[in-house]
């Protein structure tokens, strides 16, 4: 977590604000370094993981794709369709993983790394409750792609409201910093909320259908 925060919030961020002026950087190359570090930070856990992630390759992309509009001095409102239709891919393929065999939803909330899986599944088919299960499941999914949709609007407000200054100069790159710093605050936060409502809904089912206490749920930490 507090790798994830400082390669790809703190760093950026204190780059952008802080190194953007002719005396240092300057607008370009702030840019550019700043951006790199979220790139290499997730190159690096895939060559330590040897795992391409869906969602880890789609936040390098937004990056990618944040540093061009950037660099090439497009209108600002490309990054803010960008930052609303990252979160927003999210959303809807969470909602179509629905009628598939393997909902993101148990990618998020319903895995190994939390639950004690094994024994859940045990005690659903003991108690005949599998299909009300995977309707809880279907329930939990939607919550969990409302958490992305209101990631995608709050992604889009800020950009809006954040860069108002013409790209390549000085103060479009502070913006940018800016916009960084409170992604976590104004857009994280509300989202992680409303996911961890999701996984309070999915756990409080999982009890009810499987007749089992939180500590026989929960890996030990």
């Amino acid at each position: 977590m507090l790798a994830n925060l400082a390669f790809n919030i703190i760093i950026p961020t204190l780059i952008l604000t802080k190194l953007s002026s002719e005396d240092y950087l300057g607008p370009v190359y702030s840019i550019v370094v700043a951006l790199s570090f979220p790139i290499i930070y997730g190159l690096k856990d895939y060559l330590q993981t040897r795992k391409l992630n869906f969602f880890s390759a789609l936040g390098i992309l937004s990056v990618v794709l944040t540093g061009g509009i950037s660099l090439l001095q497009l209108d600002p409102q490309y990054i803010a369709i960008k930052e609303a239709a990252i979160p927003a891919c999210f959303g809807i393929a969470t909602l179509i993983s629905i009628r598939t065999r393997y909902p993101l939803v148990k990618t998020f909330l319903y895995n190994d790394q939390i639950l004690q899986i094994q024994k859940v599944k045990a005690a659903l088919q003991h108690y005949n409750n599998e299909e009300q299960f995977e309707h809880k499941l279907a329930n939990a999914s939607m919550m969990v792609a409302g958490s992305f949709f209101l990631s995608s609007v709050l992604n889009y407000i800020l950009a809006k409201v954040i860069l108002v200054s013409e790209p390549g100069t000085v103060a479009f790159s502070e913006e940018l910093g800016k916009m960084t710093a409170l992604s976590f605050p104004v857009i994280a936060l509300p989202s992680t909320i409303v996911l961890m409502g999701a996984l309070y809904y999915l756990l409080h089912h999982i009890q009810k259908l499987t007749h089992l206490k939180a500590e026989d749920i929960f890996n030990e930490v």
